[in-house]
């Protein structure tokens, strides 16, 4: 690891190398948000580019990066929005609807999901193993009793994969629906389907 720069304070390892750069670049997006790139990441760390270039070949790469850093707040301000959703066809369709609405102003997350800033690899990573552990991770954090409603793993994984590919579907192009009529129309799609699959408890009607 080459430890020149680093305002006289090179990092340990590479570890603490990637943690400090993407605590840099967090920083650097407060400041300049989408006109954030890597030589300004590079200049707050009192490194050269190729250094930060070790660790994230692109900009594009270390934006993710920083993304994926900030998916878990993400997810805990979903759950307190969605705490009145007891229904798994309510709750699964008002989280698409919210977290749309919050990657509209999202620092970190929606920035990499803005149109100039999206690329195939990106998009397709929304199925990928990471992306269904987020999605299961939401889920878990939904007030849905899941076993009451007869949903087990199978459906469960099923809807996971629902979510994810509406969710690819809404990023690309969500209609221009405001978040009534969003709801609206993912209520008749993935809502449908979600109803499809389970079994209405008796003391829920």
């Amino acid at each position: 690891m080459r430890t020149h720069g680093w305002g006289g304070n090179p990092p340990l390892d590479d570890d603490e190398a990637v943690a400090r750069i993407l605590a840099a670049a967090r920083g650097v997006i407060d400041e300049k948000g989408a006109a954030t790139n890597l030589a300004d990441v590079a200049r707050q760390l009192g490194v050269t580019r190729q250094t930060v270039y070790r660790y994230f070949p692109s900009t594009g790469d270390l934006l993710a990066a920083t993304a994926m850093g900030a998916v878990g707040g993400l997810l805990d301000r979903m759950a307190v929005v969605l705490t009145p959703y007891t229904r798994p066809d309510d709750a699964v369709v008002h989280g698409l609807v919210a977290v749309m609405s919050a990657l509209a102003d999202d620092a970190y997350v929606g920035l990499v999901l803005r149109g100039d800033q999206l690329s195939l690899p990106l998009v397709g990573g929304f199925t990928s193993d990471v992306g269904r552990g987020f999605a299961r991770s939401m889920m878990a954090r939904m007030a849905v009793d899941w076993d009451a409603w007869g949903l087990a793993e199978a459906q469960l994984a099923d809807i996971a994969d629902i979510t994810l590919r509406t969710l690819q579907s809404l990023v690309l192009d969500d209609g221009g629906r405001d978040a009534a009529d969003l709801a609206a129309f993912l209520d008749r799609w993935v809502g449908a389907a979600i109803r499809g699959m389970a079994v209405e408890p008796p003391d829920s009607r």
